[in-house]
């Protein structure tokens, strides 16, 4: 029964999208995505955004969205580089709000978080955001206040270059990639904390027991089992919320709703992919079609073509695609817990619509998943290349992981590839983006040495629902200090058997290569289990910034820390 259950689960979410539009219009409500209306795409320097409560109906009963202009997602907002932007931001919540402007530089003062660069606004308020434009590319804008992000808080940014763009493009389409579902998140949270697995509803069973002994023989099978039972842990615990409660969306659409971009055949077009989802990743894919991918969270990377990429929570990817023939084509995003899905079509008409593929089979988690690079002869499988001559470094406990409840796993010696696409992408038969194929154009914008190095661990107890670094919670952690003007190296080691997007606020992330040497510039950078990874930062702004993950109800469970820059 379990095997079935991801088909199961993606038709019921599609019949759900069916009573949008019907159900929705009949009672009168504000249905979400609305794109054709006025006020969805806002552009200049000046902006008046109103954060408030919409009701919308997206699975055939009725909610209440935390909405920007009454739309889900919020309007997008197009600025240009070189200018300064004005943001008035009203609150008509009953409780304190905010913005962020994710992956943006600009003054701590303005960066929109509550309890670190300002108060938060206040019900009936109004607070007025204005910095300079200094980047281009492609971003977002969310709430961090609360669960907020959760039930609709959320936008894009599209920032013009104020040079001649050097990516042609006939046409371009936002593609902005949420989940939702009618629980309450604060309800969702307490499933997690009281029963983890809560949202698993694809853990292994008797059945697939029996196709393990047919498969390796009982013996490797029982091993198994006993090896993961010792552990206390699941090798199918990929995300912690999923299909069972969530629906994806694709631009505030269902996946019944079809949201859809038009061409014209042999137009290049741009699609501005953002995954401005609170806990999910997506796969995505365009039958038919190549991904060129010319940017990564807004920089400009030499261009590389793909099948198919993985989006991590809070990243952005820029993709050129050149639909030559009049037909449609499907935009596939499944969820890394192959429990459904967003998607929408690209055609050159509307009301066309392309085959849907179907979901990959649910992966399995790995040792190499578990323990990272162990070395031959440690007795342990691993399906992924064995590591075979891969560097070994050594990691450095934080004396705060040993005796600790809230640290239920220590990796030793982790992996250091960025060639590895992620659990459920490997040797799928489809060429898929990694972060070793991403270079940004122009190499790094900070030739200085490096001053010192800071190494952070990435640790977690799935029992407890507990997440921090260092095994301290956010609550327990005191700041990290960076001098201004200093350059260090941040040292990331995933001591968990999850997948954490990791976010610092105001300032780049240069993330590097096995060899230490630059690779990609990046605001939001993906750690997979028991992977080290390593990234540049050059502390240039003064004040308290955040430094989190971004899956939202990891970072309510601990796993954040404070910056501050003096």
């Amino acid at each position: 029964m379990n095997l079935r259950f991801p088909i199961d689960l993606r038709r019921r979410r599609f019949v759900q999208g069916l009573a949008l539009g019907g159900l929705g219009a009949s009672l009168g409500w504000q249905l979400p995505a609305r794109a054709a209306e006025a006020g969805r795409d806002l552009s200049g320097t000046d902006f008046n955004l109103t954060i408030g409560q919409t009701p919308v109906n997206i699975t055939g009963a009725a909610r209440m969205a935390t909405t920007v202009n009454g739309l889900l997602p919020g309007p997008t907002l197009r600025w240009r580089e070189g200018t300064t932007v004005t943001i008035c931001v009203t609150n008509r919540l009953r409780v304190p709000t905010s913005i962020h402007w994710h992956g943006i530089i600009l003054p701590a003062d303005m960066d929109g978080v509550p309890g670190l660069s300002f108060p938060g606004i206040a019900p009936g308020e109004t607070f007025t955001y204005r910095f300079p434009v200094r980047q281009s590319g492609t971003y977002w804008y969310h709430s961090h206040s609360g669960f907020e992000e959760q039930t609709g808080l959320y936008g894009a940014i599209i920032i013009d270059s104020a040079q001649p763009d050097p990516i042609r493009a006939e046409r371009e389409h936002v593609v902005m990639l949420n989940d939702w579902s009618d629980e309450d998140p604060h309800a969702i949270f307490a499933h997690l904390k009281k029963m983890p697995a809560y949202y698993n509803r694809a853990e292994l069973t008797t059945r697939d027991f029996f196709d393990e002994v047919a498969r390796a023989g009982l013996k490797a099978a029982l091993a198994s089992r006993k090896m993961w039972n010792e552990m206390r842990m699941s090798p199918r615990d990929l995300v912690d919320v999923t299909g069972a409660t969530y629906t994806y969306l694709m631009n505030g659409h269902a996946p019944s709703g079809n949201w859809t971009g038009l061409f014209k055949p042999g137009e290049r077009v741009r699609l501005r992919l953002i995954n401005g989802s609170s806990n999910s990743f997506f796969d995505v894919r365009i039958p038919g079609l190549k991904l060129r991918v010319v940017a990564a969270d807004g920089q400009d990377v030499e261009a590389v073509e793909v099948d198919e990429l993985r989006i991590a929570t809070a990243e952005t990817y820029d993709v050129i695609v050149q639909p030559r023939d009049d037909r449609a084509y499907t935009i596939f995003a499944q969820s890394m817990s192959r429990d459904g899905y967003a998607r929408g079509t690209l055609a050159p008409r509307a009301g066309m619509q392309a085959d849907v593929p179907a979901l990959d089979p649910l992966p399995l988690l790995t040792m190499g998943d578990m323990m990272g690079a162990m070395p031959h002869g440690s007795g342990h499988g691993m399906d992924h290349g064995d590591m075979a001559g891969m560097t070994m470094p050594q990691v450095h406990h934080a004396r705060s992981e040993y005796r600790n409840p809230n640290v239920d796993m220590r990796v030793d010696s982790p992996r250091t590839n960025l060639d590895d696409p992620g659990i459920g992408l490997r040797d799928n038969g489809r060429r898929v983006l990694t972060y070793a194929d991403l270079r940004s154009i122009g190499g790094s914008l900070y030739p200085e040495e490096i001053a010192r190095e800071i190494e952070l661990h990435l640790t977690g107890n799935m029992q407890r629902f507990v997440w921090g670094f260092d095994g301290l919670k956010f609550s327990q952690a005191k700041p990290i200090h960076l001098r201004h003007g200093e350059h260090v190296r941040l040292v990331l080691v995933n001591d968990t058997m999850m997948t954490h997007p990791i976010h610092l606020h105001g300032m780049w992330s240069e993330l590097e290569d096995e060899d230490g040497e630059f690779q990609v510039r990046k605001h939001t950078v993906s750690v997979q289990p028991a992977q080290r990874v390593t990234y540049r930062v050059m502390a240039d702004a003064f004040g308290r910034w955040a430094y989190h993950c971004h899956l939202l109800y990891h970072m309510e469970a601990g796993m954040m820390r404070e910056v501050v820059v003096s």
